[in-house]
This record gives C-alpha cells, structure tokens and sequence, in this order.
C-alpha cells in the first residue's frame, strides 16, 4: 500500500525560530524581556511591524534585538538601525555592547541623513554627484536663497514678497511630502499665490546653483540616497547586497522620502522591521506622513504586526485615560496600554473661572506637590502653543518658581510681543531709547541711519512725545512719524488702564506687524494673550515690571544652593516633550479652539492629529495628571467670551476622571 503524504509550506520564520535553542545564547532573552518584547527581538527573518505604545519599552526592545542578531553570528556591519537622533542611534549601540559586547557597537547605526552622507560619498557617481560635495545647512541654503531673491527688481513688484525663510521652508515642504509648491501657497500662504511663478523661477535656479557648485542640502542627501536606492545600479546592487537586515525607529514620523529609502534599503533582503506608534504621529507639519505607518504592512510581503502594550511608565488609572482618548480615532492599530502599577490616582480634569485662575492652581499645586516630596524636576506643564503659557511664566515667577520652557520661545523673546511692549515702555519711559530703536525701525521709510538722527534729537529733549506732536515732529519725518508721535503723546500723557493703552497699540502696529511677518496669521493668537495679561494689572509699571523679569534661571535665588541649584519645573509644547516623561503632569488650555487648534475643525486628518497630541500629552505622566481649561477667555475681537471643554475630555465618565471646579 502507497502511503500518502500532504506537503505543507512552512513560512521561513517559523523554521528558523522553530530550530533556534535558547539555550545557546549568552542573554536569557526569555526572561529579560517580556512574551511580546521576546517575539519581537526573536523574530528576526522577514518584515515586521512594531507597534510600541507609550512607554512599553520600544528602545529596550531594539537593544535586545541587535545584541541577539550579534550573538546569532550576523555580521554586525550588515545591520542597519536608522533613527531620528544621533543621540538616539548612539545609545542604543551603547547599551547593546554593554549587553553584550563590543561588536554591538560595530553596526551601522545613525539617522537617515548621516547615513546619506556616508553612502553618497562612496556612491555618488552612480547618480550623477560629486562625491566631494559640500553640504548646506539650513542657514546656508536661506542665505543661497536670499541671493537668488535680491536679484530680482522686488521694488517694482510694490507688494511684500515672502523673506527667504518662507522660501526655503516651502521648498523643503514640497521636498519632503511630494506635495507641489503651489498647492502649499494655496493651502499655507494664499496672500503670496500671486508670486507662484517667481518662486517656482527662484527653486530651478536654486536647483541649478546647488548642482553647479557641488552644493547638497539636507532634503537633498535624502532625495539623492533614494535615487540610487531605487534606480537599482550595480553598484546600488553590490551595496544592498551587504545589508542584510534594517531596523526603523520612530517610523511613524518619517516622510515619503524616507519611507521609499526604507522600502529601497530592503529591496534584495526582505528582513526589515520598522518600530512605531500610530498613536503618536504628531508631525505632519514637518512633513511626517501617518500614512506610511498604517499602509507599511502593503508595501512588504507577509508583514506580522506584533504590538506592545505592557506600561512600565503609568498608572492604570493613567492609561485608561490615554486608552479612552485614542479609542475614538478613525483609523488605528487598536492597543490597550495596560500596567503591573499599582497605586494610582484618578486624572484630574479641573474647569478653571479664568485663565489666571488656572496659572495660579498650576502654581499653588506646584508648591503641594514640591512639599508632598515631588522634586520640581519631576513636573511638568504641557500646552498645545507656545503662547499657552504666558500668563502661567509670570505666575510662576511672582512664586519664585523657576523654570525651563522647552518649544517655541519665551513670551518676551517673541519679536512681535517685544514690538508691542517697546511701545508701551516708552510710554512709561520716554527716554527708553532701545525701546524707541525698535518702534522707529517698524516704520518704512526709516532705515539705521535716520532712526539714529531721531533719537540723537530725542535724547537731548528736542523732540519729546510729552509736547504736541504737531508742534515738535520736524515736517521732514511727518510722512513717517507724525501719527506715531500722536499715539505715543495719549498713551503717555492720557490717564488709562494698561489694557486700554495695549490696545491703542495694538491698533496702530496690526497694519505694521502684517507688513513685517509672513506668518502673521500665526503670530496673532500672542498678541490676544498678551491683552489677556494686561488684564490682570491696574498700573502700566506693574506689568512692564513683571515682563522685565530676568530668565528664572538666571534671577531666581537657588531653593538650596548645595543640592538644588538646577531645580526648575518644565514648561514645554506637547511637540517638544515626546519621548520625555515626569511625575507629576500638567495640560494646560484644554479648550476648543486651543486644543484641538481652531485651524484643525475643518479638517478631518488635522483633528485626527490633534487627538493623538492629547493622547502623547497624557502618556508623559507617571504618578499625577491634571488637565486643565479657564471657562472665559479674552479674544481682541469679541472681548470676554466663554469657553467649552476639549471634545477629548468633554463628558468623559466619572470612573476615568475626576472633576474640579476652581472659582474665587
């Protein structure tokens, strides 16, 4: 009798994991890591999909794999981890040759732009470049750029034309996402869609100029590393042949460019695995694209997806509150974060009367929690826009609190509100002649040398803003200066409350501030909060005082000189602070129109990455989470108007937070 057998195809990882004995290695991988951290670092033939939620040991995770890779005999020089950071690049080689050995640190491993650089200098030839070429940094190609732009007769033209960062931001846009120039003009910058051509005639000379000078900018090392990727020459051919297995973190925040480097890289050897969470895709105005992390199982054949979800960061009080905030996105990898923690406490959602109500409880908290035996270094306040927390800077100050912001600028450091406060400072000061420096140089018409005529006759009291200005402005500036005179003469000589003279201010310098910044419309949102502010004072020197005041890291008398001298509380954007995590957490301004941004409602994949920045916000806590939002807010427009909670928090049930209501 002819005995029957039925083949079976068994997948090539099944096989190599199947003959692979635990028991041959140095590390116990079994009982280092956990049952989905272990699959992911001994999976290591094919393409595979990481989804790492927050704070599930991601980077534990790929040390572990390069060392096993290492120890099962690979060559290290044929493992390639790509990451963001050199930082980030550096400390995972670091770890695994701690782990294991040296030979760990003997990988290639770096961002996608030093390893660019690296394979365009020995295979630059194979498309078309100079492997001698010099590379620009952003400042350099602006200043190329502004080059190109100064030849062309902008005078005639009689409109403003964007400056050269505009330029070059828009260039790189374009570069990085496949998106034309003219659909971003349109989109971005509708009031310079009129000058289309010219700039699409400013990025071919710009091309031209960079290929005739051997010159590469950063968007270029990646456009070129990709051509020679892809167009698959033999020498492109000889060097995939030497890769034999790639690695991707952070992928959820690469570009389209990047994305088809990776699919390039593991074109001959399909061992790729690509490390991300969906759930924190938040740079798309970077040109990041979430896309790539949610189609990357159709780009490979046989993707396995493996998710992390153990959290070795929160409580699960914590977690259930990131878990109901990323379960209302559309589209996803569903994960839910769960934690061995115990001991936590519900978050807090606190509804504040007004904005310097909610300063004052973030502050007042602070001090609790600092005497509850919460280092200062161990909280954090989290906004969606820098502007966010202006009101909470002065705040903390009067408290002596000192502080770091992190992401945007400091509220005295931004030009425009520093325009704004020049005015008023002379107002108070009509001998403040930095102050006067700053205002003259608005003005068109007044360049260095005529400002610098009008303050010598300023400081010897020739012209004074106390006086008539009919009277003392000399008629050869009266085309220029006469109505500023005439602003400046009410604010110093008129008896008004601080928010009645910034307002005054703000009315004459709008038309000046739209002239002078390309981004005005972005810009804008500060000048309303730095009306909110004056609202809280009763005398002009009060607030120019309290605006005045040294960085608190300068002025701030050290808590204990021996042991805390570098104590502060972090202030940061949601964008700045991923990958970071505290004790103790702030979000604060968790209102429609501030978080989700007003910009977002009318846009479905904006608002889908306003809710992933809620979810990475609350993810960075540890112990303590408070999210709060003032109940009226002051708008230049419409005055004093009520505010509704965040959707993401609005009606949230009573098991997943606590609510607070704060009022006078």
């Amino acid at each position: 009798m002819v005995k029957k057998y039925q083949l079976k195809r068994i997948g090539s990882t099944e096989i190599q994991q199947s003959q692979i004995d635990e028991s041959r290695f140095q590390i116990n991988y079994k009982t280092e890591l956990n049952a989905t951290q272990f699959e992911a670092v001994s999976s290591t033939e094919g393409a595979y999909l990481v989804i790492a939620g927050a704070g599930t040991g991601k980077t534990r995770t790929l040390v572990y794999r390069v060392a096993r890779l290492v120890e099962m005999g690979v060559d290290p020089k044929s493992i390639l981890l790509l990451t963001f950071t050199r930082k980030a690049a550096n400390e995972m080689m670091n770890r695994a040759a701690l782990l294991l050995d040296n030979r760990c640190s003997k990988i290639n491993g770096g961002t996608f732009h030093s390893f660019a650089n690296i394979t365009l200098r020995k295979f630059g030839k194979a498309v078309g470049i100079d492997p001698g070429f010099t590379i620009l940094d952003q400042g350099d190609s602006e200043d190329v750029v502004n080059l190109i732009r100064s030849r062309l007769n902008l005078a005639a033209v009689k409109k403003r034309f964007p400056t050269k960062q505009t330029i070059f931001k828009i260039f790189s846009f374009s570069v990085n996402t496949g998106i034309p120039v003219e659909e971003i003009l349109e989109a971005e910058y509708p009031h310079f869609f009129e000058f289309a051509d010219v700039i699409l005639e400013i990025q071919k000379v710009y091309a031209a100029y960079k290929q005739n000078n051997n010159l590469l900018d950063y968007d270029d090392l990646l456009v070129y590393l990709n051509r020679f990727l892809n167009e698959r020459s033999p020498a492109a051919k000889s060097f995939l042949s030497g890769i034999k297995y790639v690695m991707v973190d952070e992928y959820q925040d690469t570009n389209k460019i990047q994305a088809e480097i990776v699919r390039g890289l593991s074109y001959y050897n399909n061992n790729v695995m690509v490390v991300g969470d969906d759930s924190q895709s938040i740079y798309s105005f970077r040109g990041a694209d979430f896309k790539n992390i949610m189609e990357f199982p159709q780009l490979f054949e046989g993707v396995k997806v493996i998710k992390l979800e153990e959290n070795y960061r929160s409580t699960q009080e914590i977690l259930n509150f990131a878990n109901y905030i990323i379960e209302a996105a559309v589209e996803k990898y569903p994960k839910f974060l769960f934690t061995r923690k115990s001991g936590g406490e519900l978050p807090a959602i606190i509804s504040a009367t007004n904005e310097n109500m909610q300063s004052r409880f973030v502050v007042n908290r602070i001090l609790e929690l600092r005497e509850e035996g919460v280092p200062l270094k161990e909280i954090a306040v989290l906004f969606r826009s820098s502007y966010s927390s202006f009101d909470l800077e002065i705040e903390l100050n009067k408290a002596n609190i000192p502080f770091i912001k992190v992401g945007g600028m400091k509220f005295i450091e931004t030009a425009h509100v520093k325009d704004v406060l020049a005015f008023l400072r002379i107002a108070a000061n009509p001998k403040d002649l930095v102050s006067w420096l700053r205002v003259l140089l608005l003005h068109e018409g007044i360049g260095p040398k005529t400002a610098q005529k009008i303050l010598d006759e300023i400081s010897v009291s020739r012209i004074s803003i106390k006086s008539d200005p009919e009277a003392v402005v000399p008629k050869k500036y009266n085309d220029r200066i006469l109505n500023l005179f005439i602003l400046l003469n009410k604010l110093h000589t008129k008896e008004s409350s601080p928010t009645e003279k910034a307002e005054q201010v703000l009315d004459y310098y709008y038309p000046l501030f739209k002239g002078k910044y390309d981004d005005f419309n972005k810009r804008k949102k500060d000048l309303d909060i730095l009306l909110n502010i004056t609202e809280n004072y009763k005398t002009l020197d009060l607030l120019l005082a309290d605006m005045a005041l040294d960085p608190p890291r300068d002025s701030v008398v050290d808590i204990d000189s021996e042991t805390n001298e570098d104590e502060y509380v972090t202030l940061s954007t949601i964008h700045s602070a991923k990958g970071l995590e505290w004790h103790s957490l702030f979000i604060i301004h968790a209102m429609e129109g501030f978080f989700p941004s007003g910009q977002s409602f009318d846009d479905f994949e904006a608002l889908e990455e306003e809710r992933r920045l809620m979810y990475v916000a609350a993810t960075r806590a540890r112990q303590n989470l408070y999210i709060s939002y003032p109940m009226s807010i002051f708008d230049r427009e419409k005055g004093m108007t009520f505010s509704k909670p965040s959707r993401f928090i609005a009606g949230i049930k009573d098991d997943l937070a606590e609510e607070w209501l704060l009022e006078e």
